[in-house]
């Protein structure tokens, strides 16, 4: 288990959606909801294209640009 800090504001917009969920259950809940969502987004942008690798990387900007996406390396 770790312990991590928010701002008085998300912590009361996190407390006002739990209900009798953990944070934990709570925050699991949004990020596989944005997760979500970003697969429907590719999906419904990858029925548009005929395959070629300039449209999808054209694709992936627009994604990124529309999720504000940052791309970072993970430290293990």
């Amino acid at each position: 288990m770790k312990t991590i800090t928010v701002s008085d504001e998300v912590y009361e917009e996190l407390e006002s959606i739990k209900g009798k969920r953990s944070f934990s259950e709570v925050i699991n809940f949004l990020i596989k909801s944005n997760v979500s969502l970003r697969i429907e987004k590719i999906l419904s942008l990858s029925n548009y294209l005929t395959g070629s690798e300039d449209e999808m990387l054209e694709v992936v900007k627009r994604i990124k640009a529309e999720f504000r996406v940052r791309t970072y390396e993970a430290s293990h």
